[in-house]
């Protein structure tokens, strides 16, 4: 039952968001960044919803989605840890960052914890190579960092 519940504001929530925009595929990248900003990611009802207002095909809904690495299709943590495996980061140890990220939450990245308060994702450039290795928690970059500053860092996100 409850489940329906959410299905049903996701679907009013989403047709408000599709009904700010003219009724034409080419504004499916700005609806979906409307979506991905409410949600913090795109539900599947969402699509269903998006793919009825547009008369688009899901599949083709779906291939966008997945095609820009910006929207995802699974829920993040309250505080989303994205940690730079790009070239200048990973020179630098950010896969240390990584693997310390891992053991300190006890999930992967791509995984969210239990309680839905941290995630990890691994990413490809955050375009701070001068600050390799980099990390970030939700929007705010950490920069020059090691595993002692990811700790502390860790530290103050969980006891928020």
């Amino acid at each position: 039952m409850e489940e329906k519940c959410v299905d049903k504001k996701v679907k009013e929530e989403t047709k408000k968001i599709v009904k700010k925009y003219p009724q034409e595929k080419d504004q499916l990248i700005a609806i979906l960044n409307d979506i991905q900003e409410k949600y913090g990611y795109i539900p599947k009802q969402a699509q269903k919803v998006i793919s009825e207002e547009l008369s688009m095909p899901m599949a083709e809904i779906y291939g966008v989605i997945t095609f820009y690495s910006r929207f995802t299709l699974t829920p993040k943590g309250k505080y989303n840890i994205s940690i730079c495996l790009g070239t200048a980061c990973y020179v630098k140890g950010s896969q240390k960052l990584l693997d310390r990220a891992k053991e300190r939450l006890k999930i992967e990245a791509g995984e969210v914890t239990p309680d839905g308060k941290f995630s990890i994702d691994e990413v490809r450039c955050v375009g701070a190579c001068g600050l390799a290795p980099v990390f970030m928690v939700n929007e705010e970059v950490y920069g020059n960092a090691t595993v002692k500053l990811f700790d502390e860092v860790m530290d103050k996100y969980e006891k928020m």
